[in-house]
């Protein structure tokens, strides 16, 4: 250690802790935070401030960008110079900020993401709305500061008539905390500054009628009000923003035309994305995208395949793309050097406190030199009352210093007065000139009174801030750009989709898809059959139901989770067609399958939801009964449904009212019938309890049914085609566990039973092989048979085929006129459905069985 060198033991845990503090309220101060006064951070602040003493004002010539950037550099900014081209650049970019505070000359990028030019080819200057902001910067109306190397002064704050925090908003990083401000309409703004300043206790429900919502520089739909209102109330809140669309026709083919994009959305990626989900079978519905924005305006073409929906497809760009995102207002600022969350009447209050305070210390600058200048012409007007006399006595005097000494003495003037005379031109002496002093005195000794009275009143100071902020309102005002639907999120496309009936099938290997009922017809007992549906090599049709295109549909997995659909958002397919993969509409794990679904109605109708239960069935025989209230919010990646015992899989999913009796068959041709109400219910992430004992380990449950309607029958088929009608009441109501009862006299020509239904006269059957044949019959064509008998062939089976699924349907014209006429009983109708599900669900699991 060199001599005079000491050591000092400093604890490293408080050395850390100190350089951090130091370190973030650096960032935080004086780089990440813009102030509530004037809305700059400082590199903006400085960059202005540049401009302002270089003289780039709205109305000279344009600067070369370097120029402007090694002023601020070299002077006030001792950072690199792409943070100060950057912010330059970005206050020039008429999609970054609303209004704009630098008139840019030459490529300063694009909305596509692409970058300025470098600064030596770009040139700027000032909008004249910047000027606003820095009028009267020279009338010390803010304090200044010592630049980084103490050899200059910079202002700390503008002295702004702009409210710029509230019009430009603003976003930044800081170290432990953020801000992200939106942007607002400057017309809204000043009406609501208005408005705060007539009463300062305004409540923010009441400014709210003045500034609306935030008003985006790229336009868009604000979607939804309660974002709005909860960032206008506390400071913070999620501002969700649509494209603007409209649909055209364009070469014989419907479009999707997309004219303004959501705040902050690159263009160039969000259409590369768009075109990955559509390649990746994400989206459905569209055929290419082609961009041909130009120089008068933003146009983006959906090109949509022919029998796509516009509205499925464009309510599907909302949800998968960045057609629709979200601001997220946190607005955090400066307040005398502190960071505070805000809400919109603390931002205008400060603006306003601002204001009032600029407006004093200018009003004190112009009465001191009002005053300064009124004291010299006061001098000249007495040296001009006796003008002969100073004449005599400033030429018999050696020099200006002898000649003002005998001035104020002969006078009683002051320094100030007499140095004024000594300078005195000699035109001055004039009639003409002395009636000018006279008269110039006249209206500074006016002006003099009217400050007096501006510093004596604050009523006068903010009438007189009221009529500064309407000129900036009339002179840079404008009309809203974004629109604001306030009923967002709570209107439905299902009012532009038509609500008609139509058969829902999965195929073994995942392929879904739903066809007008009208295409399938009505067969006799015993027919062969018509092609129902193209499937792939070794794969099968397993699912099939009816439903409408309004319902809701709650999708159960093996694995025991649960999603949630609407009808219409499966995508069409005609009788023939395999459908789509049911990975792209639900996010399912590879190594999971859909085995039941529920139709409802609105999920959101609380009454509803709270008088329903879903009723469970696994393959070893546990059943689970859960509120209908506990899948009203599924998740994009599904909910828990039922936990899954080992070994064993979800098989079936039932709707049900709280009153309906239970019915589950087993492969073996068992079947048990108990009392819904057996059962108590359970939360989602329960197991349940033992619904059926199984004969043995090779045992497992086909189907369950749950029935309201006592007089319901029972329609069981079996895997090589044979089928029976039975009576309810053939199966007596035992305790919910036991071996059950026989439904099906098994033997090796009936195979094993894959299916149970509830059905009555007015149902039809449909039956679809694994070949992919189908059959639709009258269930009044089978007599009612006893419980165990075997059956009659209901349809025949050619060579190693076997029953894929069975489901019963409603009558075309029962269809039209039970739910298409009354939509309002949808209930009875959902109910049906369901049943008409159960039965599907059950063939499925045989087929699996049998596979």
């Amino acid at each position: 250690m060199s001599e005079g060198e000491k050591l000092i033991p400093i604890n490293i845990e408080d050395e850390m802790k100190s350089a951090y503090i130091d370190y973030s309220m650096s960032v935080i101060v004086s780089r990440a935070l813009p102030d509530v006064r004037d809305g700059l951070k400082p590199v903006h602040r400085r960059v202005l401030y540049g401009m302002y003493e270089l003289g780039v004002f709205s109305n000279r010539a344009h600067k070369k960008s370097a120029r402007i950037v090694g002023e601020v550099l070299g002077k006030f900014h001792p950072h690199g110079d792409t943070s100060v081209y950057d912010a330059m650049v970005r206050m020039a970019q008429e999609w970054s900020l609303r209004y704009l505070l630098v008139d840019g000359q030459g490529n300063f990028g694009s909305v596509d993401g692409d970058s300025p030019a470098a600064m030596r080819y770009t040139e700027a200057r000032m909008r004249k709305i910047s000027e606003e902001i820095m009028a009267d910067l020279d009338k010390e109306t803010v304090d200044f500061q010592l630049n980084f190397d103490d050899t200059l002064q910079e202002p700390t704050v503008m002295p702004t008539r702009v409210p710029t925090l509230l019009i430009n908003g603003a976003s930044g990083i800081a170290v432990g905390m953020a801000t992200n401000m939106a942007p607002h309409n400057l017309t809204e703004v000043i009406n609501g500054t208005l408005a705060y300043i007539d009463n300062t206790d305004i409540e923010i429900d009441e400014l709210i009628t003045y500034i609306k919502a935030p008003d985006f520089p790229t336009g868009g739909i604000i979607y939804g009000y309660e974002g709005v209102r909860e960032a206008f109330k506390t400071g913070r809140g999620r501002v969700v923003i649509r494209a603007k669309t409209n649909f055209e026709e364009v070469e014989g083919r419907e479009c999707i035309i997309v004219t303004e994009i959501p705040f902050q959305v690159n263009k160039a990626d969000m259409i590369k994305k768009t075109a990955d989900l559509v390649n990746d079978k994400k989206i459905e519905g569209i055929a290419n995208i082609r961009d041909e924005s130009d120089r008068n305006g933003m146009r983006i073409v959906y090109i949509l395949k022919r029998d796509a929906v516009p509205n499925v497809v464009l309510n599907t760009l909302y949800k998968y793309t960045q057609l629709q995102s979200s601001f997220s207002v946190n607005n955090i600022a400066l307040v005398a050097g502190r960071p505070q969350m805000l809400n919109l009447k603390d931002l205008i209050h400060y603006f306003v406190e601002h204001r009032h305070d600029v407006v004093i210390r200018r009003t004190r600058f112009d009465l001191r030199k009002a005053e300064e200048r009124a004291h010299i012409l006061e001098g000249l007007i007495i040296a001009s009352d006796n003008i002969d006399e100073v004449i005599a006595l400033i030429r018999s005097s050696k020099d200006g210093e002898e000649a003002r000494g005998k001035l104020m003495e002969r006078f009683n003037l002051s320094e100030i007065q007499a140095r004024a005379i000594v300078e005195m031109r000699l035109r001055q002496l004039t009639g003409l000139e002395q009636d000018k002093l006279r008269a110039e005195y006249e209206e500074i000794m006016k002006l003099i009174a009217e400050l007096r009275a501006l510093l004596a009143s604050k009523e006068l100071r903010m009438e007189l801030i009221k009529t500064e902020l309407v000129e900036i309102r009339d002179k840079y005002g404008d009309d809203r750009r974004s629109q604001i639907e306030y009923s967002g999120g709570d209107v439905s496309i299902e009012d532009l989709i038509a609500d008609e009936n139509v058969v829902i099938t999965i195929s073994h290997a995942g392929y879904i898809k739903r066809t007008p009922l009208s295409e399938y017809k009505t067969q006799n007992r015993g027919g062969v059959g018509q092609k129902g549906v193209a499937t792939r090599d070794q794969d099968f049709l397993e699912h099939l139901f009816v439903a409408t295109n309004h319902n809701y549909m709650l999708f159960f997995t093996q694995k025991g989770k649960c999603f949630w659909m609407r009808v219409y958002e499966i995508p069409e397919g005609n009788k023939t067609s395999k459908g789509r993969a049911i990975q792209n509409l639900i996010n399912i794990e590879n190594d999971d399958k859909v085995k039941a679904f529920i139709c409802t109605q609105d999920l959101k109708n609380e009454e509803y939801i709270n008088s329903h239960y879903v009723i469970m069935a696994t393959k070893k025989g546990i059943v689970k009964k859960t509120l209908l209230e506990q899948y009203s919010r599924p998740r994009l990646n599904g909910i828990a449904a039922i936990t899954i015992r080992e070994d064993d899989e979800l098989l079936e999913a039932k709707l049900t009212n709280g009153e309906s009796q239970v019915l589950i068959a087993v492969k073996s041709g068992k079947l048990v019938r108990f009392e819904e109400g057996k059962t108590r219910p359970m939360g989602r992430s329960a197991s349940g309890v033992r619904g059926i004992t199984l004969q043995d380990e090779a045992d497992e449950v086909i189907g369950m049914v749950s029935v309201n309607d006592m007089n319901s029958e029972i329609l069981v088929v079996s895997e090589n085609g044979y089928g029976k009608r039975s009576s309810l009441d053939d199966y007596r109501i035992t305790n919910r566990g036991g071996k059950g009862v026989k439904t099906l006299n098994i033997t090796d020509k009936t195979g094993k039973l894959v299916s149970i239904n509830s059905v009555t006269d007015i149902d039809d059957l449909m039956i679809i092989n694994k070949s992919g044949l189908t059959i639709r019959m009258e269930v009044s064509d089978l007599r009612v048979m006893g419980r165990a008998t075997q059956g009659v062939r209901l349809i025949n089976i050619k060579g190693n085929d076997s029953i894929a699924a069975v489901t019963k349907v409603m009558r075309e014209e029962e269809v039209v006129e039970g739910i298409d006429g009354d939509i309002d009983d949808l209930e009875n109708a959902t109910d049906t459905i369901v049943q008409e599900e159960e039965t599907e669900t059950t063939e499925t699991e045989e087929e699996k069985t049998e596979e």
